[in-house]
């Protein structure tokens, strides 16, 4: 049987999930606009949802705003707050592509844009944050919660607190967070977040920015009043029914999710440590618990990838956003690996349908592959 193993990519789509976004897809066609009683339904179910991801994330339903996806989302927090007003906008180095490439864009634009450098183990020190934001006004400052590629969680509380000294607002990329770890947005400091859908057995194709009433974001998509203005367009009622539901089923079910990943990752560790040629990225830091990152020395990361899938084992070589690139992976450049290092890495990211069986065959396909370099 196939094993899957990169569910930090995407995850299936929750039976419960889809029996709650049935009604939207074989029903009444309605717009949620219309004011009649088919409308009038549509527009529930959104509401209702808006609660329930409202509670994922320890927010008001009425910041939740939905989107097309984190990707949109990431976009729409780093763009919205910066058009709204200029200045200086910074993001930390191992961000996803969504957060850098949208701040990179501002440049033409005028704003001044830094990248906020980690350490070897891919965390951001406070006191060098505090002496970067020291150095000029800031407007916005994005940080994720946890790294989608090493797994690796940053100390957000404190690093909030030095945002919002500064006068800064701080956007938080809680995609990889959310489902795997409690996300609250008071308890963070967050005064913009996303979290999407897909990651947490929910439909492809929606997610949301969360964003306090207090932060100044300008709308980026025109054309309709829904959203309270800030996204026009026909909402995908299904598709927003399904992430409620799986909002909530991941709030349900969060111990007993993580409980069951880390007894896979502490199995996936003891087997790693038993091959020497296995490069570790972001240990001895606290991490996502269902991620490991690693590199086979000797063996190119997509070359090792591939050799797993002809085994019928799928796993990544980093951000499925960035997969194909050839290039080596950003995030850990930025941790002060050697470009060869990292282009070895491959993620292993397990979710609720992994069992001890697929681990330990993993581990042995690995270490016969790691047997037939050294001989």
């Amino acid at each position: 049987m196939p094993i899957y193993f990169d569910h930090n990519a995407t995850t299936h789509l929750d039976a419960r999930v889809l029996e709650a976004m049935m009604p939207y897809l074989s029903g009444p066609a309605a717009n949620p606009s219309s004011l009649h009683r088919y409308g009038r339904l549509a527009r529930d179910a959104i509401e209702a949802a808006r609660v329930q991801v409202a509670q994922l994330v320890g927010a008001q339903p009425r910041d939740v705003i939905w989107t097309s996806g984190g990707t949109e989302a990431n976009n729409y927090a780093i763009k919205g707050v910066m058009q709204a007003a200029r200045g200086r906008v910074l993001y930390g180095a191992t961000e996803h592509p969504a957060v850098m490439e949208a701040a990179e864009s501002l440049r033409a634009g005028g704003c001044e844009v830094e990248a906020i450098p980690v350490d070897r183990r891919g965390i951001i020190e406070a006191d060098a944050l505090a002496a970067q934001l020291a150095r000029a006004p800031t407007r916005l400052v994005s940080i994720m919660r946890a790294n989608n590629e090493t797994g690796v969680i940053q100390d957000l509380p404190a690093l909030a607190a030095i945002v919002h000294a500064a006068g800064a607002w701080l956007h938080v990329d809680a995609v990889q967070a959310a489902g795997k770890l409690a996300v609250d947005m008071d308890q963070l400091g967050a005064d913009l977040l996303t979290v999407s859908s897909h990651k947490i057995y929910g439909p492809k194709g929606i997610a949301a920015l969360v964003v306090r009433s207090d932060v100044e974001l300008e709308a980026l998509q025109h054309g309709g009043a829904q959203e309270r203005g800030r996204r026009g367009g026909t909402e995908n009622v299904a598709a927003i029914a399904g992430f409620g539901r799986a909002a909530e089923l991941a709030i349900e079910e969060l111990d007993p999710r993580t409980q069951h990943y880390a007894q896979l990752i502490e199995q996936l560790d003891a087997g790693l440590r038993q091959i020497p040629e296995i490069v570790m990225f972001g240990d001895g830091v606290a991490r996502l618990p269902n991620t490991r990152q690693f590199a086979l020395s000797g063996y190119d990361g997509e070359a090792l990838l591939m050799e797993l899938d002809r085994k019928g084992i799928a796993v990544s070589s980093g951000s499925a956003c960035a997969s194909g690139s050839g290039e080596p992976s950003h995030v850990l450049l930025a941790m002060g690996f050697d470009p060869v290092t990292a282009k070895g890495a491959i993620r292993v990211s397990v979710g609720v349908v992994n069992t001890t069986d697929e681990v330990a065959r993993f581990l042995h396909v690995l270490a016969e592959i790691a047997g037939t370099l050294r001989s």
